[in-house]
């Protein structure tokens, strides 16, 4: 079993609490879309997977781990009078402007991390300018060697690109990382790349889901230390 060397990290559910950091945002995105049409902006919920009374993303939500094409041709179906350009602008300059909520502490875990030797990288379906903006606003950026979103040449989850790319920018070998994420997409992203998966419970997804494409699921993020530990512990008996 091979040490871990590298760490990627989704961005929402993972590094961020989902719901607490998009629940709200999405709401008042709806209701602006809507422009106070209840109807319209029933139709438009139930397109994108979320439920207005909560307000909370449902399990099967396009959103968990689409990118923002994902809203934008759910927007088009329900209200194809908008003009998309608009609701692009909408949604993106939204979205930088919201405060993350993190899952867990991430300055003392990021930190802790980087002390034991580990390069650590983000690779997110959201658009990377977003990304490292909602990073940098929490004073975490810096520790992250490589930072990538759908829209940084590398493709999007599920597909491999931007774990490739996290390799060969960092000179690590697969097998040396793991691919840390919340959703089904991050851990077929994280196989298809050769990558030890490790999913967690801080987004939409439940244990049952995330455990057949997973090498282990942790409650959230902030058990890795222990995880990583009890790994170390576990390689010389099993080599």
């Amino acid at each position: 079993m091979q040490d871990i060397r590298g760490i990627v990290f989704d961005k929402d559910g993972t590094l961020f609490d989902f719901h607490r950091t998009w629940a709200a945002f999405n709401a008042r995105l709806i209701a602006d879309l809507a422009g106070g049409d209840t109807e319209r902006a029933a139709a438009l919920a139930e397109a994108l997977g979320f439920d207005l009374e909560e307000p909370r993303f449902l399990p099967d939500s396009p959103m968990i781990a689409g990118t923002i094409e994902v809203v934008i041709e759910a927007v088009a179906r329900i209200l194809p009078e908008l003009d998309e350009a608009l609701v692009v602008r909408q949604v993106r300059d939204g979205s930088h402007a919201i405060t993350p909520v993190e899952a867990v502490p991430l300055v003392p875990l990021l930190d802790g991390l980087i002390h034991q030797g580990l390069v650590l990288g983000v690779a997110t379906n959201d658009s990377e300018a977003p990304a490292r903006a909602h990073l940098a606003s929490l004073g975490v950026l810096d520790r992250f060697a490589f930072v990538a979103g759908y829209d940084s040449g590398h493709g999007a989850k599920p597909a491999p690109g931007m774990l490739d790319a996290f390799c060969r920018a960092t000179g690590l070998p697969p097998a040396a990382c793991a691919m840390i994420g919340d959703s089904a997409h991050d851990l077929v992203s994280g196989r298809a790349a050769g990558m030890v998966t490790v999913g967690v419970l801080t987004g939409i997804a439940e244990e049952a889901e995330l455990a057949p494409l997973a090498d282990v699921v942790l409650a959230d993020i902030g058990a890795l230390p222990g995880w990583l530990a009890d790994r170390g512990r576990e390689a010389p008996r099993r080599a």
